[in-house]
């Protein structure tokens, strides 16, 4: 295994290009590219504080690997489409990049590219520690279009050809008024700085493993055990990623496989991930819902996976297509745990007759749920109730409810928990989905999303003021975060209701006094409007409370299979 350094502006050039030894290109093994702007620029940062950056690792092969290229114009949408970057396979030389994907992937956007549009800008002025980031220089995603001084784009420093001194006069010239010393010999500092950083010929090192001089050395399965291997010692790989590489690694199309199979599911305003794929299948293939690599290295559970993946796609649609057109759950903020799904996945792949004459599946869905019984790791009680299910060969809820009571999992919805329900709590779009039944979950344009907003604004609360126990000045603020946030002070308004010329910070007695009695009823408004007013906030919360214990007081009450999961048909 040799050792080589190459300067970062150098490195850079090596990428997506097959005159430089071949180019360094993405194996079909890597994950996505998941670093955000934020940690591009602190990259940055570590490299103007000459922070060292971790060592690469290259492998150098002439075999027909699929492969990817870099990204130059990133966006958002680009970390589920590899396939728009993927390379015809050849018997040519090429540098596969098996460790340092998204340091290599950073360096390329900043230096060659840009991020949803925007490019890489320094603060030429910056220099200073400023806490509380810990950011010494300051790098910004910004649209050129706007920048301005002091921001200079990076890469036109760190690619000019023009002598340092020349370069500084420049970025001098783009400021509206004369430069002071210190900020001319700053300029010129941090301009020797980037050309020194940037054009050390010991920037940045990799090492190679060759499989041209040493064709006999490494061969494929080699290279997965060692990606593996040097991925699985932090935190940078999931244990999903080393399993999809392991998968990819004999399954050539496995990557588009998924990309297709996402891309279907989510179209309807779900998030289901690879990791969630990955996790039934082990479970539908009775390997166990537990994330462990070695099951990927047994004979035969890849190739399992690659030749029922129709049958196991097909009871993934079918469930997730039950959950969205059947029941309460009809966006991905009211399914707060995936993993409730794959039980029901494991019913319809093996027992597709129970799947058909199902029955009190929502039951199930809304008691689990809002008891958080698939909380933590639930892997062991995934595994205890697909047993059940394999001995019962039927969907029966009350031998599911006993093992999930079993597992020292409770599904009792108390009062305290219910009411701990408020703005920004993990189960409030639950919650809600069950109550404003009319509501459109999925829109064509994420914007029109429901939107949850307070009754009596922020605002206004935070306004309010208590009498201070030690000098008996009003300077004390009165309703906290948990009297504002409460669930007796939320409601669900549609994105036109709540946009621009819409409730906003209006009081409820503005807001309400022209609404129609169905408008009050379907958001449990007491109809006093009295009671609208912030004089009177407490009375409102203590009347609306009633309200709502009354909708959903069943919830309350022991779970057994006869207990029905209540709609309003009365909502629109």
């Amino acid at each position: 295994m040799k050792t080589q350094k190459l300067s970062l502006r150098k490195i850079v050039s090596f990428l997506n290009n097959p005159d430089e030894d071949g180019g360094f290109w993405l194996p079909n093994i890597q994950r996505p590219f998941v670093w955000s702007e934020e940690q591009i620029c602190r990259l940055f940062d570590s490299i103007l504080r000459q922070y060292p950056i971790s060592t690469l690792l290259i492998w150098k092969t002439k075999m027909g690997v699929r492969r990817r290229k870099f990204i130059d114009t990133f966006r958002e949408e680009h970390r589920h489409h590899l396939s728009d970057f993927k390379v015809p396979d050849d018997d040519k030389k090429k540098c596969l990049v098996l460790d340092g994907q998204q340091r290599l992937q950073s360096l390329f956007i900043g230096l060659r590219g840009s991020y949803d549009g925007k490019e890489l800008f320094l603060n030429i002025l910056s220099g200073e520690l400023a806490a509380p980031d810990d950011v010494k220089f300051k790098f910004k995603f910004l649209d050129p279009q706007y920048a301005a001084y002091p921001y200079i784009r990076f890469k036109d420093i760190v690619f000019s050809d023009d002598k340092p001194r020349l370069i500084a006069d420049g970025i001098a010239t783009q400021a509206n008024q004369p430069l002071s010393t210190t900020e001319a010999d700053k300029v010129k500092d941090h301009v020797d700085l980037i050309r020194e950083t940037f054009f050390n010929e010991s920037g940045i090192g990799y090492q190679e493993l060759d499989s041209i001089d040493q064709p006999t050395l490494y061969k494929e399965d080699d290279v997965v055990e060692i990606f593996i291997r040097a991925n699985s010692g932090g935190t940078r790989l999931g244990k999903s990623d080393l399993l999809f590489s392991l998968l990819t690694s004999s399954w050539d199309e496995a990557d588009d496989k998924m990309e297709i199979l996402l891309d279907e599911l989510n179209m309807k305003g779900f998030d289901f991930t690879r990791d969630f794929i990955l996790k039934t299948c082990l479970t539908l293939l009775g390997q166990g819902a537990r994330y462990e690599v070695d099951k990927f290295r047994k004979a035969g559970v890849r190739e399992d996976i690659e030749a029922k993946w129709d049958d196991i796609i097909a009871a993934t649609k079918d469930v997730a297509d039950f959950v969205q057109g059947s029941t309460f759950i009809r966006c991905d903020k009211a399914l707060p745990s995936y993993l409730v799904l794959i039980p029901l996945v494991y019913l319809r792949y093996h027992f597709p007759a129970a799947w058909r004459t199902k029955q009190n599946v929502e039951l199930y869905l809304l008691r689990s749920l809002l008891a958080g019984a698939f909380g933590g790791t639930p892997d062991q009680l995934i595994d205890d109730i697909v047993s059940k299910m394999k001995e019962v060969k039927t969907f029966d809820l009350n031998e599911i409810f006993g093992v999930i009571r079993s597992a020292g999992r409770s599904l009792e919805l108390t009062e305290d928990r219910f009411w701990a329900i408020g703005y920004g709590s993990q189960n409030i779009h639950l919650l809600f989905n069950l109550w404003y039944r009319g509501f459109n979950y999925t829109p064509a344009f994420v914007g029109n999303l429901p939107q949850i907003d307070h009754v009596f604004p922020q605002s206004a609360l935070k306004k309010v003021k208590a009498p201070n126990p030690n000098t008996g000045m009003m300077n004390i603020m009165k309703y906290r975060e948990g009297d504002r946030n409460q669930l007796a002070n939320c409601m669900l308004l549609t994105a036109a209701e709540n946009g621009a010329g819409g409730k906003s910070d209006i009081s409820p007695d503005e807001w309400f006094k022209d609404k129609a009695p169905d408008y009050l009823d379907r958001h449990l408004i007491p109809t006093d409007p009295a009671l609208w007013k912030i004089e009177r906030f407490e009375d409102f919360i203590t009347e609306r409370r009633k309200l709502i214990k009354a909708k959903f007081d069943y919830l309350l009450s022991v779970p057994t299979s006869s207990a029905p999961v209540q709609s309003d048909a009365k909502q629109t």
